[in-house]
């Protein structure tokens, strides 16, 4: 692993204390209160209905698939299923939270008491517990313009079924932050109840922040980083926000409590809202909705159906030789490791790995395309990485055959077939060519048996020329070796 630079290392004094609140938006197919779809829309307010809209007098319905998703993911990250679990509503006023209330859990939450591991910059194994998952819903989202200097309401995400996952102040760095966020994505990913979409808000993070001398006891005043859409911006916030504090208290200065965003432009923090005074948000139990009841059935149920996890899946690929980093890589990206997985199962090579991360990955990033319209199948893959160790061809005509299989969607078999790119493996065939490129060349096999032996790439490149780059490369070397001792 390499070596992450902390800013603290600056400031050895110091210390971080750092909390997360992640908000998990669901993929059911309707909302959490309603039958309204609950899908992205590019159009404003067509996912809506008199639930979600706020309507007077209107009754909510629990989406039974909201709470076997909180099931799933309190499993999944350690934590206990309380059987008895309730809604609350949380008051407050914004244009885009119709009701004049938000629907939560803030006494009786579903899930509690769990953790999750990550590795930390130095490659150590780091608890870090989490607080508890709730469940709630979601409000809309206003629209500002800054030509009409208009505001406009969107009611598509109002009702969204959100899952709150809130860890303990356990963090203390901006890679343990990063480290965090990435683990809890795959997680609900693997899950299959979250597409962890940063940019479009399925997946998003509020960051509280508080520095103190080693040795205290007592935590800092706290702010919180909030609307940031990238694991590299939650990061560097941090770190700004850990040596912002540090700065002010060197310099005497007080921390306020309150609530910031990051500048991507300018790489810093600036204030949104102070928060020095608790908002009373009148929080009630909701009587529109029946207390949730859980039992071992059910949440044994979930339990039997939860897939492998990323962890899991981690350990699984060491065993099967992958580097920790190679595994690190494939675990990040939940198609990229099923594609793996598939492709493996029909070829066990040590070669595949390479092919995944270097030329499948590249090729997507390149093109700007996802693993599902990419037209190397791991089935078309797992043919070519066997047609290089069969010697059919080299690594070279698999590059270009990889291309065209890109290009077309075409058999591997086939394209070398069709353009005759099958390897020239026969000795015999093979000792002929060097043979007249040895007595071609008389001044340089003098000069290479005399000490130049960086000449030997000479030779290999005009044996792969007259073979037209199908010469088999490790008989070529074994040939040249023979002929220029």
């Amino acid at each position: 692993m390499v070596r992450v630079n902390s800013v603290l290392e600056r400031y050895p004094e110091y210390e971080a204390v750092i909390g997360m609140e992640v908000h998990v938006q669901l993929t059911t197919e309707s909302k959490i209160f309603c039958s309204s779809e609950n899908h992205v829309s590019p159009d404003p307010n067509v996912n809506i209905c008199i639930v979600c809209a706020g309507y007077p007098g209107i009754l909510p319905t629990l989406n039974k698939k909201v709470i076997d998703c909180a099931i799933a993911a309190g499993l999944a990250t350690n934590c206990a299923i309380s059987q008895h679990s309730h809604f609350d509503r949380k008051h407050y006023f914004y244009p885009d939270l119709p009701k004049g209330y938000q629907i939560t859990q803030q006494f009786e939450p579903i899930c509690r008491s769990g953790h999750i591991l990550i590795i930390t910059d130095d490659g150590s194994t780091k608890k870090i517990r989490i607080n508890r998952i709730h469940i709630e819903e979601d409000a809309g989202k206003n629209i500002h313009s800054d030509l009409s200097q208009a505001s406009f309401v969107n009611l598509n995400r109002a009702g969204t079924p959100l899952l709150e996952i809130v860890s303990e102040p356990d963090l203390s760095s901006a890679h343990d932050t990063r480290a965090y966020l990435k683990s809890l994505r795959a997680i609900v990913q693997y899950l299959g109840i979250c597409t962890g979409n940063m940019e479009d808000g399925a997946f998003r993070a509020d960051t509280n922040i508080s520095v103190r001398k080693k040795g205290v006891q007592t935590l800092g005043t706290k702010c919180e980083l909030k609307n940031i859409n990238s694991f590299k911006f939650i990061a560097d916030a941090v770190d700004y926000e850990i040596e912002r504090q540090i700065n002010m208290l060197e310099d005497g200065g007080k921390i306020r409590q309150e609530t910031r965003l990051w500048d991507s432009v300018n790489r810093r923090t600036v204030v949104m809202r102070s928060k020095e005074e608790a908002t009373d948000y009148r929080y009630f139990q909701d009587p529109d909705l029946p207390v949730v009841e859980l039992n071992d059935e059910w949440i044994g149920a979930i339990k039997a159906q939860l897939p492998e996890l990323p962890h899991e899946k981690y350990a699984r690929f060491c065993k099967q030789g992958l580097t920790e980093y190679e595994a690190d890589i494939l675990i990040e990206d939940k198609d990229l490791a099923d594609y793996f997985d598939s492709a493996w199962a029909l070829c066990q090579s040590p070669l595949l790995i390479n092919w995944v991360l270097r030329d499948v990955m590249g090729y997507l990033k390149d093109n700007k395309i996802t693993i599902q319209e990419f037209k190397v199948t791991p089935e078309r893959l797992a043919q070519l990485i066997a047609m290089i160790q069969e010697g059919a061809i080299n690594n070279n005509v698999a590059k270009e055959v990889f291309e065209l299989v890109a290009q077309t969607g075409a058999q591997p078999v086939a394209i070398v077939e069709e353009k005759g790119l099958k390897q020239i493996g026969s000795v015999e065939e093979l000792e002929t060519i060097i043979k007249t490129i040895v007595d071609q060349n008389p001044t340089q096999v003098a000069e290479y048996k005399s000490g130049k032996e960086r000449l030997f790439g000479f030779f290999v490149g005009k044996a792969m020329q007259l073979t037209k780059g199908k010469g088999n490369p490790v008989v070529i070397n074994d040939l040249l070796k023979k002929y220029l001792s």
